[in-house]
């Protein structure tokens, strides 16, 4: 029997809520980690993109990558509203998570 696997779209911000980034993974936790810890160089590191403000889990890597690029299409305020609905502070997520 396979093992089920989690595929994930993510909303990261820098700090000051003003700059996102759209991603999707399999592995979140470890990509969080790449991202705060400035590993994945260009985008991200270029404007300190660090806050997990969003995300939603997936079975199946097609519907992940479907729900990333419409997220994608959407303009800045429907992403925010998005996010508020969760997450209205705009919390660090996985602020205490462990990798």
């Amino acid at each position: 029997m396979m093992e089920e696997k989690e595929y994930y779209i993510y909303i990261m911000m820098n700090k000051w809520d003003t700059v996102s980034y759209i991603g999707v993974i399999g592995n979140l936790s470890g990509r969080v980690f790449c991202h705060k810890q400035k590993m994945n160089k260009g985008f991200t590191e270029k404007y300190n993109i660090n806050k997990l403000v969003y995300y939603e889990t997936f079975d199946n890597p097609g519907d992940a990558i479907a729900r990333e690029k419409q997220l994608k299409r959407w303009t800045r305020k429907k992403k925010v509203l998005l996010i508020r609905k969760e997450n209205p502070d705009f919390q660090d997520l996985s602020k205490n998570w462990e990798v």
